[in-house]
């Protein structure tokens, strides 16, 4: 048999290293075969990362290029409560890292986590063989979407997703079909040709956070994101490669192998329901006990933290802006944006 590369493992990091260590932990258990771990962090204070490299010395960390601004922010948002800019993206740095990275690459985040074995030897041969360019490992528990693909097994720990009368043409016309550029959109749900839930089955090509990928692949979605994250865009860079290369294939794990959490955010540019809540706060309170030893970044794994493990730190501190009523009803919110389109989210 061909000899397998090395895959490598991209986590993409900015400022919880109580859940990167659970992430880092976690593939550790359950990896199997040839890897490395790259991981590329926004500006997490240094003094986490150092504890993260005494934890696992064999990874390689690399800085984005406004680090020293994003940690100067994190600083800020603590001693005056300035917001953290969570919409500058170092998208410069996911694609130079991964555009260097081995043929296949598994692209996670710090806040996502493994809860069973894993051979990715394993996985990346039947990629090779088959001709798949995107795996899945992840999903959210979101079955909701089986609709839009034909699934057939390949192994025993691999299902094959076809997707199922999706459109698909050059660059130029997905533009205008994401965007609905001069109405495009608009017509052709006029002549009943897509409706409210079309665009849901390009997610059967594209993973945000879950994605073992052929890196070509995976470059070709981000090659023009430039400094954001476009859902938009990504599918429609997805769907105009699928036209160019019909031949390509998609595919799953058997039974989902990776887990995320709905409990905390990077930062609050995204999720700002609850005005009496920081979510910047809560997690200064969680990586301060995590750097001194106190937070146990396996705690109810392979669940999420519990609810009460979270309450006891919080109400310790006692901040008026991280009151743990106020962070359920925020945890609530994130939550329920999941459920509705379908995903399983842990209590």
């Amino acid at each position: 048999m061909e000899k397998i590369d090395m895959t490598t493992i991209i986590i993409k990091s900015f400022n919880r290293p109580f859940y990167l260590d659970r992430c880092l932990k976690s593939l550790s258990l359950y990896i199997k075969g040839e890897y490395e771990i790259i991981i590329l962090d926004d500006g997490t204070p240094k003094k986490y990362l150092e504890k993260i490299i005494q934890l696992y010395p064999n990874i390689i960390l690399k800085k984005s290029n406004q680090f020293e601004e994003k940690n100067q922010s994190i600083d800020d948002n603590i001693k005056t409560g300035k917001p953290i800019d969570g919409f500058s993206i170092p998208t410069d740095l996911w694609y130079n890292a991964i555009r260097n990275s081995s043929d296949y690459v598994l692209v996670i985040e710090d806040d996502v986590w493994l809860t069973d074995y894993t051979n990715l030897d394993e996985i990346v041969e039947m990629m090779k063989t088959r001709n798949i360019v995107l795996t899945k490992l992840g999903w959210l528990g979101n079955f909701r979407d089986d609709q839009f693909c034909d699934i057939k097994p390949l192994s025993e720990t691999l299902h094959q997703l076809s997707p199922k009368n999706m459109f698909t043409s050059n660059k130029f016309i997905m533009d205008l079909f994401m965007y609905n550029k001069l109405n495009f959109f608009s017509i052709l749900y006029k002549l009943g040709i897509v409706n409210n839930l079309t665009k849901r089955k390009y997610w059967a090509i594209n993973s945000i956070l879950m994605g073992l990928y052929q890196k070509e692949y995976w470059l070709a979605i981000w090659e023009d994101a430039h400094g954001k994250v476009d859902e938009k865009q990504q599918l429609r860079n997805a769907a105009a490669y699928y036209h160019k290369n019909r031949e390509i294939k998609f595919a799953r794990t058997s039974k989902e192998l990776l887990k995320t959490t709905f409990k905390s955010s990077a930062t609050g540019s995204y999720h700002k329901e609850v005005n009496q809540f920081d979510v910047n706060r809560m997690n200064y309170i969680l990586n301060e006990a995590w750097l001194i030893g106190e937070f146990d970044s396996m705690e109810n794994y392979p669940k999420d933290f519990s609810d009460d493990y979270i309450k006891s730190f919080l109400e310790i501190s006692n901040h008026p802006y991280a009151q743990y009523n106020e962070w359920f009803k925020w945890a609530n919110k994130f939550r329920d944006q999941y459920l509705k389109n379908g995903a399983e989210v842990d209590n």
